[in-house]
């Protein structure tokens, strides 16, 4: 790689934490770093027939020699860092940055508490808007004065610089995705602040300059929780029909889902700089792919599809998920 930072494209819940997981154990990653918001956003990752739904560390845990970092941009809430820590037994390879701001109580009350956020914008109750306005106002608490988290310490932008610099495989894990930036969005539909690829290698302290590649992750429809616009959004009862229902990580709330957005695709590639595409869920689109381990196996219309993805967007489609178990991937880089 050896820097690779992998950002969603269209408005989160695209698969990313596949898709790290992945790579974290494919390419036998050093580190991997979040970025992003903070615990507002789970990933889910099938990892040895179970299921972890992360909303603070890297989804690259799997690989039980990577170490796993929260850069200082990142917000925390220390319950939800500390028991994941305890539930995925990493421990000693995690660690967060000193000057990650501290979500507390009373953040989640104004969250929740305000008819603006919970109510009109959708929020997930977890405060990290009123915890980034605190950060913004020069008045959050940070990680180094919280005392149970002393132990995780750590300098992740020397950590992780050190090892672009030893050429080793490094990983940044973004959150949320492109349409749900705070610059870039649907505002007022959006976080609380920028989640496309620039940001979340800024987030962890990387420079532009040892950026090698982004991996841009759709899925193969578009789905959204919370208000905002939706282009082409299917009923309730269509989405049914189709076999697209889902659910929220963090909320469980029911996921709004619609076709495959060309038009988000080709801003979102704009918008990351993106050098590759990941493509989740083939599988529910095309369910004939299912446990196919060849692209070349793949039946005419899922080819038609992805083919159709790079023409319009002009980058490769270099990653398939055809399940939702780290493994099932089609890995296009290697043949």
């Amino acid at each position: 790689m050896p820097c690779m930072v992998i950002v969603g494209g269209f408005y989160g819940d695209e698969g990313k934490g596949k898709v790290v997981s992945y790579l974290g154990v494919k390419d036998n990653v050093a580190v991997a770093a979040r970025g992003g918001v903070g615990p507002n956003a789970g990933h889910s990752i099938v990892w040895n027939g179970r299921t972890y739904r992360l909303r603070m560390l890297p989804s690259a845990f799997a690989n039980p020699d990577t170490r796993l970092l929260v850069g200082p941009g990142v917000l925390v809430n220390p319950e939800v860092f500390l028991r994941e820590v305890k539930e995925t037994g990493t421990g000693g390879r995690c660690g967060l940055d000193p000057l990650c701001a501290i979500i507390e109580q009373k953040h989640i009350d104004q969250d929740r508490g305000s008819a603006h956020l919970s109510g009109e914008i959708g929020t997930t109750g977890t405060g990290t808007g009123p915890c980034n306005a605190d950060r913004v106002n020069r008045s959050v608490k940070l990680a180094r004065e919280v005392e149970e988290l002393r132990p995780y310490l750590t300098d992740v932008p020397l950590v992780v610089n050190g090892f672009i610099d030893e050429g080793r495989n490094v990983l940044l894990e973004g959150t949320q995705g492109t349409y749900l930036s705070l610059f870039h969005g649907t505002y007022p539909y959006v976080t609380s602040k920028d989640v496309t690829a620039s940001s979340i290698a800024a987030d962890v302290g990387v420079g532009p300059t040892n950026v090698d590649e982004v991996v841009v992750v759709f899925k193969a429809f578009v789905t959204r929780v919370g208000a905002g616009f939706l282009k082409g959004e299917l009923s309730p009862e269509e989405t049914v029909k189709r076999g697209w229902v889902e659910t929220g990580t963090v909320t469980g709330r029911l996921r709004r889902a619609a076709p495959f957005d060309f038009d988000l695709a080709r801003r979102a590639v704009m918008l990351n700089g993106a050098t590759q595409i990941a493509l989740t869920k083939t599988d529910i689109v095309f369910p004939s792919v299912k446990g196919v381990k060849k692209y070349a196996d793949f039946p005419r219309d899922a080819l038609d599809f992805v083919e159709s993805i790079e023409r319009e967007v002009k980058v490769p489609v270099t990653l398939l998920g055809t399940g939702p178990a780290v493994e099932e991937v089609i890995d296009r880089r290697i043949g």
